[in-house]
């Protein structure tokens, strides 16, 4: 009997529960929360989703096939599990091609830090393995679920685009599509092949859809689902199927590729591959992910210096001590504290990242110290993000969403 998991119980082809909602926590692609504010298991997800961990050999492996160290999020384990991510290094050794498919749902005016980690990833490697990459601006998914209006959709796709744009990414290896621009054509027809394959059954227990859902939520899986084969792209690999694809995400989308992986031999193509990534967790804890429809639980690239300041020193978890004594005394708990994490993301400095922890763990730092270190960190990266932004006109967003062949892809 085929097994899907939604919100940490496992249900059935047919609808039925197994799993104890005790032990419940929220993971879907719309929504992440553990269990009674706790912190996410992320060894439960991966043994029930069913994908793998993402180990020392094979950072390593990158390395010695790319030629160039990993990146932070590989050696310090943000991206920590993979769907087969070893066969598209098998297929890249072998002289195979390869490209990348990474999206955003455009719901607010800019992009937060949690925003930015799948897009930083994806601009590595694409250098690294010198592979085109075709970013989703999932601009009718908004509409759909977030009450916006197409317009008001359409005009956050483009605004997200220009920050996206700003990671730097190759405009002869980059395509960037809005759905309500782009679908169509072979997107479309592997849009079907994708529907006729999956039961409302199935659907219902991948995504947690119920009775209450509007018929555009359960149509919509196939259309993130359509990027992952080569032919939605004509453009860019005419009618082949033998190109793979590989998904940087983080492991709430999960859901949508397990169904898609399913799909894949049945419609002949390559199961897509995935490098999931951890959550960016809220300024007030790992009990679940940043959100861009709370404004204190997220640091946006927009932020000021000022807001940074503020946003960290009055919202940021602490692990630290309740008093300066017991923290001298008995350190800081590294595996809760906010600022820890986000060093752990963003501090260049593998060594000034074990020095601070080494430090604050031990009691000789202060939470102070370690607020202030983060401020400056997030403060130069969201200043270098926007004077790229600011370069980034109209005009190049039309070039990078423009369809068009890209003869240079590859090379």
């Amino acid at each position: 009997m085929q097994m899907e998991i939604i919100n940490s119980k496992v249900i059935d082809q047919n609808g039925a529960v197994d799993g104890d909602p005790d032990e419940e926590q929220i993971v879907t692609p719309w929504e992440v929360a553990a269990k009674d504010g706790g912190r996410i298991d992320y060894d439960k997800i991966v043994f029930q989703f069913g994908c793998q961990k993402l180990d020392s050999f094979i950072v390593q492996r990158i390395e010695k096939i790319t030629g160039k160290p990993a990146h932070p999020f590989l050696r310090r384990g943000v991206f920590f599990a993979h769907r087969d991510f070893d066969k598209i290094l098998d297929a890249y050794e072998k002289g195979e091609k390869f490209y990348l498919y990474t999206g955003r749902g455009p719901s607010s005016q800019s992009l937060h830090l949690g925003h930015l980690v799948p897009f930083l990833f994806s601009k590595y490697l694409q250098d690294s393995f010198k592979v085109p990459i075709v970013i989703q601006l999932t601009d009718d998914e908004k509409c759909m679920w977030k009450n916006l209006t197409v317009e008001e959709s359409r005009h956050l796709a483009r605004e997200n685009a220009k920050d996206i744009i700003a990671c730097g990414f190759d405009i002869s290896k980059t395509f960037i599509f809005s759905d309500f621009d782009y679908v169509g054509g072979v997107f479309y027809q592997n849009m079907i092949k994708i529907a006729k394959c999956v039961t409302l059954n199935q659907v219902r227990g991948i995504f947690g859809f119920t009775g209450e859902d509007h018929i555009g939520k359960i149509s919509f899986p196939p259309v993130q689902a359509a990027p992952s084969f080569p032919t939605s792209f004509p453009h860019l690999f005419g009618n082949r199927k033998d190109i793979r694809c590989l998904i940087p995400c983080a492991i709430d989308q999960d859901p949508y590729f397990r169904m898609t992986r399913d799909v894949a031999p049945r419609i002949g193509f390559h199961k897509p591959s995935l490098i999931e990534s951890l959550f960016f967790p809220a300024l007030q804890g790992e009990s679940g992910k940043m959100s861009a429809s709370d404004s204190n639980s997220a640091i946006y690239v927009t932020d000021s210096v000022k807001d940074i300041r503020n946003k960290v020193n009055k919202y940021a978890f602490s692990g630290g001590g309740d008093t300066i004594e017991n923290h001298r005394k008995y350190g800081a708990n590294l595996e809760v504290d906010v600022p820890v994490k986000y060093l752990s993301f963003f501090l260049d400095s593998d060594e000034e990242l074990a020095q601070i922890k080494q430090e604050y763990g031990a009691g000789r730092m202060l939470t102070g110290e370690v607020k202030k270190r983060l401020i400056e960190v997030l403060a130069q990266m969201l200043e270098r993000h926007r004077k790229a932004r600011e370069t980034v006109t109209d005009e190049m967003v039309d070039s990078f969403m423009a369809v068009r062949p890209m003869p240079q892809m590859f090379d």
